[in-house]
């Protein structure tokens, strides 16, 4: 047996890397880039894997990653029809492997390569998602200029109507692969999006998502530093991006995010469900949060703060110094006279709340260096050693409270910390206080079912979490954008609360999803946040697509239940000259015998294959050909859309 064919059947002993006669070299590519220790394992067991992949030095063997993976990535491994057709008829690029040409970062190929991801439908259960095409950068010359857009109408409470005119302040919501969206944004709204948030598939491994999330690793962080790129283009200078992820991906995906984003504010680990809940038999153990990545395109950005109107509640507290009462000694610091009281010569009393008392507060933590009492007490009188515990310091000109003065005291016996009295600052009302890091919205999760008036399984995130993060970052009439629409949640806050959207989706369910979701608000469902905010409807968003042009085959490759319906396609394909330009038409017209012996899976991956990924959409520069046939109204939308370019 051949080596290839040898290590072939070693590999296939491990479900992670196959099922049945199927080798996933990817993920055998990762776990070897990774040491997993499974991998390690199955190769150290078997003598001819190990005396071909490891170095014995002093006893201990040394696994050299980087032949294995060149052994794996040879085209001799693996030579299936489909593969040998593909090499035939020129898909290849020279032979060689994208993995091995490019720059390899966080473990994964492919760094200067773009991943479409083309899903158009919830792909059936499989281990590799259908459709997502890693291409090189010499494959990319068109794909991502602006595109026309198409099937143009305005929803509002009167129903849906024709659209003549765009304005500035339309909300938006947009069928059609997200990155090349994302690249047509660019024209209209570079550098004016407050606020991007995306939940975007997760890399669990779970079929229920509407994307069918099992991408492998390399082509899950490619597809998504793809997006990410773009999507810093779109923020206003000061914008923010949240990135809502499981635990799954959460550690290379704020690596990746530190490389393209100028400044990380913050990580909020949100708990989505009760520890105690039931878990399926296949989990170890139960994962109780998610986690929101926030960065920043502002290099000097800052978390900002909530704000709390102020209260009386607090101040309670009145300091009374016996009548007649001198200072026991009386000091002198940076120009300031200070008043000294020892224990006995003041009482503290409690009374109602009034503006004129005051309330405690110890001097610790950033309150040391973040505050000019805190930092006065720490320079002057923290060590003062010749006064007792809890001796009263009156220092005049400091605070905005209205006394005049602040009373600062020293630590109590055995304690560490000293403070002061403040009484109710004059120069504000509302009081700052920063985030926490940890928030449960376990309750909201469990309630999320109703919301919209949609049914989303396990991808729908409650109207409460993203009214919360909404009103963190932005004010009305800001813009918020989510590209990874789904059941339309982010779209629908923003509408409720009176900010302009744009919202990508490129699954068939837009309509009856995210679309109809937007019709139940502008009609005032009362369920989310609308008790709340008291929401009584209106409003409008205008709804478009883009234009198909080689893409109008996916559909129909995807939908294909037989080899005929293939076989037609194929033929199609041929007649249009819908094909990469490195595909000799020629071989492709004398391969028709080849191409029906291949797998019905495989028919259906060389096809897609075959397509030029530039011209999956009508570019907008090509809007007056003829070829299109793009009518009068849709030729004005994309010029206002599009304006000067």
């Amino acid at each position: 047996m051949s080596l290839f064919a040898h290590i072939k059947s070693l590999l296939e002993q491990n479900q992670s890397f196959a099922k049945g006669n199927e080798l996933f070299k990817n993920k055998v590519v990762e776990a070897a880039l990774r040491l997993d220790p499974g991998l390690l394992s199955l190769l150290l067991r078997d003598e001819r894997a190990k005396s071909t992949f490891f170095q014995e030095v002093e006893g201990i063997y040394v696994f050299d990653k980087l032949k294995f993976q060149k052994f794996i990535s040879n085209k001799e491994f693996l030579p299936d029809s489909f593969t040998a057709f593909k090499n035939k008829i020129g898909l290849t690029a020279q032979g060689k492997f994208l993995s091995e040409s490019k720059e390899v970062v966080l473990d994964f190929p492919y760094k200067d390569c773009i991943l479409e991801g083309g899903q158009t439908k919830e792909d059936q259960k499989r281990k590799e998602v259908f459709w997502n095409e890693t291409l090189a950068s010499d494959q990319i010359d068109r794909l991502f200029e602006p595109k026309v857009l198409t099937n143009w109408k305005r929803i509002s409470a009167k129903g849906v109507s024709e659209v003549n005119r765009i304005s500035e302040t339309d909300n938006l919501i947009i069928k059609g692969n997200n990155l090349i969206v994302l690249h047509s944004l660019k024209h209209r709204f570079r550098n004016k999006i407050n606020l991007i948030y995306i939940d975007p598939p997760y890399n669990t491994g779970s079929d229920s998502f509407g994307y069918n999330d099992q991408f492998n690793q390399s082509s899950w962080l490619t597809f998504m530093k793809n997006r990410l790129e773009v999507a810093k283009d779109l923020l206003a200078l000061d914008g923010v991006i949240l990135v809502q992820c499981s635990f799954h991906q959460f550690a290379y995906l704020k690596i990746l995010m530190l490389d393209i984003f100028p400044k990380h504010l913050c990580d909020f680990n949100i708990q989505v469900r009760h520890p105690d809940r039931s878990l399926t038999g296949d989990k170890e153990y139960n994962d109780v949060i998610e986690y929101i990545l926030i960065f920043t395109r502002n290099k000097n950005g800052k978390m900002p703060y909530r704000e709390e109107a102020k209260t009386l509640d607090d101040y309670v507290l009145q300091i009374e110094i016996a009548p007649n009462e001198k200072p026991h000694k009386v000091l002198n610091f940076d120009g300031k006279k200070v008043e000294v009281y020892l224990p006995g010569q003041y009482a503290i009393l409690t009374a109602s709340p009034d503006d004129r008392n005051f309330k405690k507060i110890s001097i610790r933590g950033s309150l040391r260096e973040k505050n000019s009492s805190g930092r006065f007490y720490v320079k002057h009188l923290e060590n003062l050693k010749e006064f007792p515990s809890e001796t009263l310091f009156k220092v005049p000109d400091i605070g905005d409270d209205g006394h005049g003065f602040r009373y600062f005291y020293s630590a109590p016996h055995g304690k560490k910390n000293g403070g002061y009295f403040q009484g109710m600052p004059q120069s504000s009302s509302v009081t700052k206080k920063q985030y926490a890091n940890f928030y449960n919205f376990e309750k909201e999760y469990n309630n999320v079912a109703r919301q919209g008036g949609v049914s989303f399984r396990n991808g729908k995130k409650p109207e409460e979490l993203l009214k919360f993060l909404i009103e963190i970052f932005t004010k009305e009439g800001d813009w918020v954008l989510d590209y990874h629409l789904g059941s339309g949640t982010t779209c629908a806050v923003a509408h409720k609360l009176g900010r302009k959207y744009i919202g990508i989706e490129q699954m068939d369910y837009i309509e009856e999803l995210a679309v109809q979701r937007l019709k139940n608000v502008i009609a005032g469902e009362r369920e989310g946040i609308s008790k709340e905010i008291d929401w009584q409807g209106g409003g409008d968003f205008l709804y478009c697509e883009l234009m198909p042009w080689s893409a109008r085959y996916l559909a129909r490759i995807a939908d294909a239940e037989d080899e005929e319906e293939l076989l037609e396609v194929y033929h199609s394909i041929l007649e249009n000259h819908d094909f990469l330009y490195t595909v000799d038409e020629e071989k492709v017209r004398e391969s028709v015998r080849e191409f029906s012996e291949l797998a019905f899976v495989g028919q259906k991956k060389l096809l897609i294959s075959l397509l030029d990924k530039n011209n999956l959409y009508v570019n907008y520069q090509d809007r007056m050909s003829d070829e299109f046939d793009l009518g009068e109204n849709d030729l004005n939308l994309n010029n206002q859309f599009y304006g000067k370019i």
